[in-house]
């Protein structure tokens, strides 16, 4: 590069959902939430939660690119973070070494973060759950980072395959996470409700003995047949 860049850069200013709308959302279930945006907005499936017993969470995303092997986006983002915040951290899906410890999760906790999602790899697991903040990564590893940059806070980033704009609705549970586009979360909470009345039934019908419903009969009355 002719000039270096800045060790850290920060952009401020992005859109926060309200309050009421991020308390909508809570308690949802990330595969309701999926079926509600037509199949999409899961993170990659190897991006889990350190604790599965503690990981339900909603809140808008505090974004940040922290490169590979390298710690700087997360201190940015532990610094601009505010209460309710969920920390993403794109960390370019890096394997080597891990991108978060126990120690700034505790950090983070103070602060009242409500969850950090990174699609890289964390250490301190045991000392991670300790702390009590819903934590996601894509493994464990002991292998330290530098904190050398660049990095940079609240530009929309991607990771897990999905893009991640600053005060997107963030939504784990013990399965994983999910993305709410802030423009899309009205829409996405109708449907949701939907989708959530017809797994109610659904439901109640396999509780009642139900084998197969509607849909499967269509399939399978469709079927071409080979064969006595």
């Amino acid at each position: 590069m002719i000039d270096n860049p800045p060790l850290l850069t920060i952009h401020r200013g992005h859109r926060r959902p309200d309050a009421a709308l991020v308390e909508a959302f809570r308690g949802a279930q990330t595969s309701h939430l999926v079926d509600a945006m037509e199949g999409r907005g899961a993170l990659d499936h190897r991006i889990k939660p350190m604790d599965p017993d503690n990981a339900a969470f909603a809140g808008p995303a505090l974004t940040a690119l922290s490169y590979p092997a390298d710690v700087v986006g997360v201190f940015g983002a532990l610094a601009e973070a505010q209460p309710g915040d969920v920390v993403v951290i794109a960390n370019d899906a890096y394997t080597a070494t891990a991108v978060v410890g126990d120690i700034v999760a505790g950090m983070m906790k103070n602060k009242g973060v409500a969850a950090f999602v990174t699609d890289g790899l964390a250490r301190d697991k045991a000392g991670i759950v300790a702390t009590g903040l819903p934590l996601f990564a894509a493994g464990i590893i002991p292998a330290s980072p530098a904190a050398n940059g660049p990095a940079v806070v609240g530009a929309p980033v991607t990771l897990g395959g999905q893009h991640v704009r600053p005060g997107d609705i963030i939504v784990g549970d013990a399965d994983g996470v999910v993305v709410v586009p802030l423009d899309r979360a009205e829409q996405v909470l109708a449907s949701l409700a939907a989708v959530r009345a017809a797994e109610v039934k659904a439901i109640a019908r396999v509780e009642s003995g139900a084998t197969d419903n509607d849909r499967i009969r269509e399939i399978v009355a469709a079927a071409r047949i080979i064969g006595p």
